[in-house]
């Protein structure tokens, strides 16, 4: 029996279990006034001209920002400006179809796009930044369009790219907490799971992928017709495993839940066998002979995404310090810069050889947050988070104003694509959930207890307040104020679900407490 379901019956197949925050109460318990913030939409909307309109125009922004996302305000101007931009830039492709909300990745049509402009490689991204929308509609009907909108079953074009969408399922319910619709989805992500194992394992059991085919063309370590096993889909296939075995655990099938079990540790332990590479301390990509590529490319911080690499492996965050290794003037390179192939053959077309690309980016800064927010490491701080996430935040600008783009100059700065319409806006990252999750350190979880863990340094900033934030059917509000000036509630770090004080810290130091604490 096929899976198909009208959009009529979207509402009651895909009810949330916890109510989402209605627009009264959420303007009660907001301590910061979302007034202050629509002159950075005034600023947006009057950038340049509007060349493409979908679901929300830009007349029609600061009505969807205000009622749609969590509000943050720091005392750094240009952190603010692109939190803002990020959402107002997000906002541009939502996508009404006949079969529901869609997320496009180009405002412009894509020849290599399904008939509404939907592209699968940034489906992991879009789910994990859209989760903090405070209205569950737009990612439970995108969702819904990738893996039953042909009727019943997947888009054709679900498997043209590799994804982690399982794995960005299951954190979404970690935030919005609709056990229903993510057990609604386990029949669905049990066969997305079986079509790559089917389609896509090598004989030596690791996952194989063409770099095109990552979303990754012409990389140092890549081939569009080899099936080389890359730290992408082998880092992906087992974080997807451990997210189906945790949805199979919440819909009590403990058959599926010890097959996933098996399954992720299976590719863990692959991974970390066949991947690391001793000589270069480094996950690199392995060819069909065996062998490995011998370079460092960013995909390398992959397993960290996923929480796979162990402590041992730590020493691979070293190369994020060294100007040899990733580390540019603006930004995260995708290959080492000392390799003698660096930004050598994929010019002016597809730069993955090196040049800096923001999907790149926001999957290492929320693998080094995952490092980070789980224990103390020798080869990491919260430093080094802060300053690749200001080097990517100073990238988000061309011609003096925001901007969001495919890949730019890791020396000048300079948007490769920039002058082109095809690469405005570009939905292909994250930002927003780098400021919640990492910066701010709210760590979604299953369980009732709100756990904050931020990754701002010490005596950075006085004051940030992140408000408003939808979780598990409550608002919460993160404050930090280190002197008491600017809040007027106290020094520290406080929690509030509902407008109710329930943790407090006198430290950017974890919380952990129960939201009915």
């Amino acid at each position: 029996m096929k899976n198909s379901i009208s959009l009529a019956c979207l509402a009651i197949v895909f009810g949330c279990c916890q109510t989402p925050v209605g627009a009264e109460e959420s303007e009660k318990w907001l301590r910061l006034a979302p007034e202050s913030f629509k002159k950075h939409v005034d600023y947006f909307n009057r950038m340049e001209p509007e060349t493409q309109v979908q679901a929300v125009s830009n007349a029609e922004s600061w009505k969807w920002i205000a009622s749609s996302i969590p509000f943050f305000e720091c005392p750094q101007d240009n952190f603010e400006e692109i939190y803002y931009f990020r959402w107002w830039s997000l906002r541009k492709h939502i996508r009404e179809t006949p079969s529901g909300y869609a997320f496009t990745e180009f405002l412009v049509p894509r020849s290599y796009a399904d008939q509404h402009n939907m592209i699968s490689c940034a489906l992991g991204h879009h789910i994990m930044e859209a989760r903090w929308i405070r209205s569950n509609d737009y990612l439970n009907q995108y969702i819904h369009l990738w893996f039953r909108g042909n009727h019943g079953e997947p888009m054709a074009k679900l498997h043209k790219y590799s994804s982690w969408a399982p794995f960005a399922i299951w954190q979404k319910y970690l935030v919005d907490h609709d056990r229903d619709y993510v057990v609604n989805l386990l029949p669905d992500l049990d066969r997305e799971y079986g079509f790559w194992q089917t389609e896509h394992l090598r004989p030596d059991k690791l996952y194989w992928q063409y770099d095109v085919r990552d979303g990754m063309e012409e990389q140092i370590s890549g081939s569009r017709i080899a099936k080389n096993g890359r730290p992408t889909i082998n880092s992906y296939m087992p974080g997807n495993a451990k997210a189906i075995r945790e949805i199979a655990r919440l819909a009590n099938h403990s058959e599926l839940e010890e097959t996933y079990r098996e399954k992720g540790e299976f590719q863990q332990k692959l991974l970390l066998e066949k991947l690391w590479n001793p000589k270069s301390q480094f996950f690199e990509t392995v060819y069909e002979d065996g062998t490995f590529a011998d370079v460092r490319e960013q995909t390398g911080y992959l397993p960290w995404y996923f929480d796979l690499a162990l402590p041992k492996h730590d020493v691979a965050w070293d190369m994020t310090r060294d100007e040899k290794g990733f580390l540019a003037p603006f930004g995260l390179t995708t290959a080492e810069r000392s390799h003698p192939k660096f930004r050598s053959h994929g010019c002016c077309k597809c730069e993955w050889d090196g040049a800096v690309w923001p999907f790149a980016t926001s999957q290492t800064l929320t693998a080094m947050a995952n490092r980070l927010q789980s224990g103390d490491s020798p080869h990491l701080d919260r430093g080094q988070y802060f300053q690749h996430l200001k080097l990517y935040v100073e990238s988000q600008y061309y011609r003096g104003r925001p901007y969001i783009g495919e890949y730019l100059d890791e020396v000048t700065g300079y948007w490769l694509k920039g002058d082109q319409e095809r690469s405005k806006y570009y939905n292909h990252s994250t930002f927003a959930d780098l400021v919640i999750t990492g910066l701010v350190g709210l760590r979604p979880r299953s369980d009732d207890k709100i756990e904050i863990n931020p990754l701002l340094p010490e005596n950075t900033w006085d004051w940030f307040c992140l408000d408003g934030v939808s979780y598990h059917g409550h608002l919460i509000t993160v404050q930090w104020d280190k002197n008491g000036e600017r809040y007027q509630t106290g020094t520290g770090l406080q929690v509030y679900v509902d407008g109710r004080l329930v943790g407090r810290s006198p430290s950017l130091s974890r919380i952990e407490v129960a939201m009915s604490e």
